[in-house]
């Protein structure tokens, strides 16, 4: 479970006395920590997709990592649009690569 993770931090302490718990995420089974973000864990899992760009479809995944910029958008437990990075992962939990939602900008698209 340490592939990718800082497992002794000087200021946060050490993993190993943190509880791991599993989620899935697109439909495989991981492992990670209690307290870790989605993101965190998808990182140290060596995961680095998590949707695809409504126009263009090219991979999109971690940017900013403090939650201004939504690309780590990702649908759990059934609600789209959860940001990776500032989501806790809970034991169990469903994360799939977040739904490509249809672009105001294409041709024919109606604006609200």
């Amino acid at each position: 479970m340490s592939y990718g993770r800082i497992m002794n931090h000087p200021i946060l302490g050490e993993w190993s006395e943190r509880k791991g718990i599993t989620f899935r995420f697109d439909d495989q089974e991981y492992e990670a920590f209690e307290g870790e973000t989605i993101a965190a864990a998808l990182l140290a899992q060596g995961i680095r997709t998590l949707r695809y760009h409504e126009e263009t479809r090219t991979p999109r995944g971690f940017y900013c990592n403090i939650g201004h910029c939504f690309e780590c958008r990702v649908t759990v437990d059934g609600i789209d649009g959860q940001r990776a990075c500032l989501t806790l992962l809970t034991n169990g939990m469903d994360v799939r690569t977040g739904k490509s939602l249809p672009s105001p900008l294409k041709k024919g698209a109606h604006l609200p």
